[in-house]
């Protein structure tokens, strides 16, 4: 194994010049300006350079998604990848809790958090816990999967939807809103997954933020009198489906597409939100503040926000939907009918949601 890469680097300090004190007039200026140019050239043609040591990665993406794409960079680089990932039941919050402890005891652990979904990740850039880095490879994504600070990009989405038997449910007697799944009739044979994890967490949380908090709590309430079953994850939900124990099942695309590969009956349909469409979740990259290898933690970022790595997504078992509008047209992908909202306006309802969560639906 190569030996780990460890840099000591105080978060606040810049990295010190390469060129001279005498150097930074206007030539020295001119000359860092030129190098500093060819080297995001090469790097956006060749894409993550080779360098030594190891990074630690917090992953929720689903493991064997993310163990290709991780081992795809080690072959690339010769960067050993020490990767850590979470639990179904507890989907991306455990890992949250974790980069939290480690920072506020002064001991990160590790690199860079590759996350399923993007609205703890704002949280987490809020509390200062993110490192600044804007990957060149990431020049082309849109805006609005990129931090204006540079904290965190969002490379590809999944959508929220439901599942379904077809030949249990036909068409006509799908419901056509997400408001609608609380109605009675509905409420009964839907299965949620716990709000407190994971992207119905983040589901939940765009509620509030799209409908407001009485309207929000009313559909929570009512969810709840209708005999709606909670149970542990995205993937349950769909199993509850193909055991008929639900008709109906909130969950992501990714878990839809799993089971169909597995012979299972089951279809997926697009609810409305709001403005027609559904709430479409990115996964994140972000580098965590203080980790202890900073030159690996970059090339590993660059690596996962690159149009190669989209592209592996897409074609992955996951079928994530690819933010650059080029990638899709190439891999022949429709955007989904999207409901537009403001993700930090999600981030910011999340407190505000699992309160609800916990006095309504978990008791």
């Amino acid at each position: 194994m190569p030996p780990r890469l460890l840099v000591a680097v105080h978060p606040r300090t810049p990295s010190p010049s390469p060129l001279p004190r005498r150097g930074r007039g206007f030539f020295g200026r001119t000359l860092r300006t030129l190098i500093g140019g060819w080297l995001a050239l090469a790097v956006g043609i060749a894409g993550p350079q080779r360098v030594s040591g190891q990074v630690v990665v917090y992953c929720s993406v689903d493991e064997n998604v993310g163990r290709q794409v991780l081992d795809a960079y080690k072959a690339r680089t010769g960067v050993e990848v020490s990767a850590i990932y979470d639990s179904e039941a507890g989907k991306t919050t455990g890992l949250v809790q974790r980069i939290i402890r480690e920072s506020q005891a002064g001991r990160p652990r590790a690199d860079v958090f590759w996350s399923g979904e993007l609205f703890n990740t704002i949280l987490l850039a809020r509390m200062g816990l993110l490192e600044a880095y804007e990957s060149p490879q990431a020049a082309d994504i849109p805006a609005r999967f990129r931090d204006r600070e540079h904290r965190w990009t969002a490379p590809a989405v999944r959508a929220r939807v439901i599942a379904f038997d077809p030949h249990q449910t036909p068409d006509a007697q799908l419901p056509k809103r997400w408001e609608e799944l609380a109605a009675g009739e509905f409420a009964k044979r839907s299965a949620i997954a716990n709000p407190l994890f994971g992207t119905t967490r983040g589901h939940v949380a765009a509620m509030f933020a799209l409908w407001g908090p009485q309207r929000a709590r009313s559909f929570l309430t009512r969810l709840r009198d209708g005999g709606a079953q909670v149970v542990d994850g995205n993937s349950a939900t769909v199993r509850a489906v193909m055991a008929g124990r639900a008709a109906f099942a909130f969950t992501d695309t990714d878990d839809v597409f799993e089971a169909k590969r597995g012979g299972a009956s089951v279809d997926l349909r697009y609810l409305d939100m709001g403005g027609g469409g559904t709430l479409l979740v990115p996964c994140s990259v972000a580098i965590i503040h203080g980790g202890p290898s900073v030159a690996a933690s970059r090339s590993l970022v660059d690596f996962l926000v690159s149009p190669e790595v989209e592209r592996m997504l897409a074609q992955s078992e996951a079928r994530f939907i690819p933010v650059r509008e080029a990638l899709r047209r190439e891999l022949n992908i429709a955007w989904p009918p999207e409901t537009i909202v403001d993700y930090t306006a999600v981030a910011d309802a999340m407190d505000e949601a699992d309160t609800a969560v916990r006095e309504i639906l978990i008791r």
